[in-house]
């Protein structure tokens, strides 16, 4: 059974830094596109990164430049590298594998 478990989250100022990490587990990683979804206080999820079996990372036009998306295929897990959070930054960061989701964890941005 294929599991995803993000961690990571916490609460952090205006310009601070954070990095999530998935850490997938119950079956084959790398050959899988991995992605990061996120969901603000009533919002609907959105879509944050997208990283490829092939290593091609693609950000939403809100994070570029800000967060990086990576993976370690050894260590089966996929990170969220997360700089200059916003207010707007706020919301439970999920972990996705098509159909498969994370539990989530919250990261918080006060001004």
């Amino acid at each position: 059974q294929v599991q995803l478990a993000e961690s990571g989250g916490g609460s952090v100022h205006l310009g601070g830094s954070l990095t999530l990490s998935c850490l997938h587990s119950g079956s084959i990683f790398s050959i899988f596109d991995m992605g990061w979804y996120r969901q603000a206080p009533g919002k609907e999820r959105e879509w944050v990164a997208t990283i490829t079996s092939g290593n091609l990372a693609r950000l939403a036009d809100s994070v570029t430049g800000r967060f990086t998306i990576s993976r370690d295929n050894v260590k089966q897990t996929v990170y969220l590298q997360m700089n200059s959070l916003k207010p707007e930054d706020t919301a439970v960061y999920y972990c996705n594998r098509g159909s498969i989701w994370g539990k989530g964890t919250l990261v918080t941005v006060s001004s």
